[in-house]
Formats: C-alpha cells, sequence, structure tokens
C-alpha cells in the first residue's frame, strides 16, 4: 500500500509542486485547500503531470467540524505536510488579525485532529522570516529566532513554538522546514506561481513585466547595505524546495528522526539581491526588464540566506537548481498561461 499524506494548501504555489513530488516518489496524496490564492484549475495541471486526480477537499481549516470530517474520511493517513495559510509579509502588517486566525487557528485545529486520529507525523511549513533580520548571514538552524518583522514571520515563530509544545507532550514527531524564496514552476509548466493581483513577490512581479502585464518592475529599495544596494534573498527552485519535504517526509516514516521536533533551513546556501536576479533574468531569456526604484517596503530586511549543512548531512538533501534553471522555468510558466509564443 501506498502511503497517503494529507497536503494542507495542496493546490498553491509550493504545495503543488510538492504533490507533484510526491507521486514521482511513490506517495498518495488528499488536498484539502480553502482556493483564496488558488484555483481548481491546478488539480488539472497535477493530474497531467503525475496521471492522477488526487482526492481534493474545498474547505477552510479554520472550520474544526471541516477537519474533523477530513480525518474521518481518510483513516489511511500516515503524514501531514501543511501548507496552508496566508503568507504575504505586506498584507500581514495590514490586516494581522486575518493573519493570527488564519494561519494559528488552522494549525491548531489541524494538529488537535491528527493526534485525535493517530497521525504522528507531521511537516510544516516554515520561513526563514523566523530570524527576523539576522545578525549575522548565512543563518544556521542555531542561528537566535529574533523578534519577527511582520506578523506573518510571527504567525511562523509561534506556529513553530506551538508544534514543539505539543511535541514534547504528545506522540508527534515534526519537522520544521525553514524555507528561504521558492521561485520558478515544473519544468513541464503545467502549474506555477500565478498569484491573483499585484505579485507581492519578486519572480511573478518580474515574468508579468516581461509579458506585459506590468508597466514596470518596482524594485523596493535601492539603500540597503548590501554591495548593489537591494535586498538580497536566498532564491530556491520550487521543485528543490519540493524534493525536500519528500525527503523529510521519508525520514519521518522511517523513523529515522533524532528528535521529536527537527529543524531544517531549506534554501541554496547562496544570497543574491534583486538586481542579480533582474540581470540573470534578462540574459536567460534575452527579454529587457523596465524598472524602477520605489521606497523599501514596511517588514521587508535587508539580506538574509540560507546555511544548509544541516539538511545536507542529516537529509542527504541538496539544492541542485541554479537560478537561471528557476527563471528559465517560470517565464516558461509565464509564457504558457499569457500565450505567449
Amino acid at each position: 500500500m501506498k502511503a497517503t499524506i494529507l497536503v494542507t494548501g495542496g493546490l498553491g504555489y509550493i504545495g503543488s509542486h510538492t504533490v507533484t513530488a510526491l507521486y514521482e516518489a511513490g506517495f498518495e496524496a488528499v488536498i484539502v485547500d480553502d482556493l483564496s490564492n488558488s484555483t481548481e484549475a491546478v488539480l488539472d495541471g497535477i493530474a497531467r503531470i503525475t496521471g492522477v486526480r488526487p482526492e481534493f477537499y474545498k474547505e477552510d481549516l479554520r472550520d474544526p467540524s471541516a477537519v474533523n470530517r477530513i480525518f474521518a474520511e481518510n483513516s489511511r493517513l500516515e503524514g501531514i505536510i501543511h501548507f496552508a495559510a496566508s503568507k504575504y509579509v505586506g498584507e500581514s502588517i495590514e490586516k494581522p488579525l486575518l493573519y493570527y486566525e488564519n494561519n494559528l487557528c488552522s494549525l491548531i485545529h489541524l494538529t488537535k485532529e491528527a493526534l485525535a486520529h493517530g497521525v504522528r507525523h507531521f511537516i510544516f511549513s516554515s520561513s526563514c522570516t523566523v530570524y527576523g533580520e539576522p545578525e549575522e548571514v548565512p543563518v544556521t538552524e542555531e542561528s537566535p529566532v529574533l523578534p519577527a518583522v511582520s506578523p506573518y514571520g510571527n504567525t511562523k515563530q509561534i506556529g513553530e513554538e506551538i508544534l514543539q509544545d505539543v511535541a514534547q507532550a504528545e506522540d508527534l514527531n515534526v519537522i520544521l522546514l525553514r524555507y528561504f524564496n521558492p521561485v520558478g514552476a515544473h519544468p513541464t509548466a503545467e502549474i506555477g506561481e500565478l498569484p491573483r493581483g499585484v505579485p507581492q513577490n519578486l519572480v511573478p512581479f518580474i515574468t508579468q513585466t516581461a509579458a506585459g502585464v506590468r508597466e514596470e518592475l518596482k524594485i523596493f529599495g535601492n539603500d540597503y547595505s548590501t554591495p548593489d544596494g537591494t535586498a538580497v534573498r536566498d532564491y530556491i527552485h520550487v521543485m528543490d524546495l519540493a524534493e525536500a519535504h519528500v525527503v523529510a517526509l521519508k525520514r519521518l516514516l522511517a523513523g529515522e528522526n533524532k528528535q521529536k521536533v527537527e529543524v531544517f533551513n531549506v534554501g541554496t546556501g547562496r544570497g543574491n539581491s534583486v538586481l542579480e536576479v533582474v540581470k540573470t533574468f534578462e540574459e536567460v531569456t534575452g527579454k529587457s526588464l523596465p524598472y524602477s526604484f520605489a521606497p523599501r517596503r514596511a517588514g521587508d530586511i535587508s539580506a538574509v540566506w540560507a546555511d544548509t549543512t544541516k539538511a545536507e548531512r542529516e537529509l542527504g538533501w541538496k539544492a541542485s537548481k541554479t537560478l537561471a534553471d528557476a527563471l528559465a522555468d517560470a517565464w516558461r510558466w509565464e509564457k504558457k498561461v499569457r500565450k505567449i509564443k
């Protein structure tokens, strides 16, 4: 029997790519998503890639009765990968209560039902935002968890604390994956990042500008203490990130975890500035990008990238795709969405 995994937020950007990686690795998935930042059409893309249309629940995890029903109807679940959350730093500053309710209540209901139904393996979608404005880079898993600079980052810190406390009190094994900046799309261009409205993340803003959807790229801040004045991030291909979830899941299912809660950074180990990303996109695609500078956004930090030594040592996982690979895949996806040849 193939192990069946509950994937919350499984039609979102990272979730959908992870679902394809799960099927490629021999798992099955049950997806729950409220479609607040995705569409049911993503299921079609997953089906075209995998040959399987996963079982799907359109539910809001803030509703405890819905969460209970999902578990009651799926007694074969062996693990959970929890992506479902509101995810934009700027929006979280504008709508903090939405973020605290959505990101924390859903986690509490999900964890409670997992314990009630004997599901003991839990992978949590965390974030490098838990490190706040780091004092030193690259950051390791031992770097201080500093005060969050946004409600979004704070929900990730609190989410980690909830799972730490529950795992100590209950029979629950957890891996916290702190990701950096996922970019790119599935190489088939069947699924990718498709934000609603004006993109909050850099790469879809770049690809939409190249496609003519946006007049120009806005670069927020050119006065950071970085080599070219623009913010520096660790951009990881979404398929490398998806593979990290599969490797972490196998570790839990095999009982190879060394502690009840383990933490791993998931990045490339390299930082790139916004201007470096723009230049790389232009080199990869041959497209010239119009851009202008705008003031810094609240909640943005100057520079962060990962030390991935622990993930390489303990998980045997290392990012294999380059920034150029990710940008080429993102552009292929954008062209398909916009029907550009």
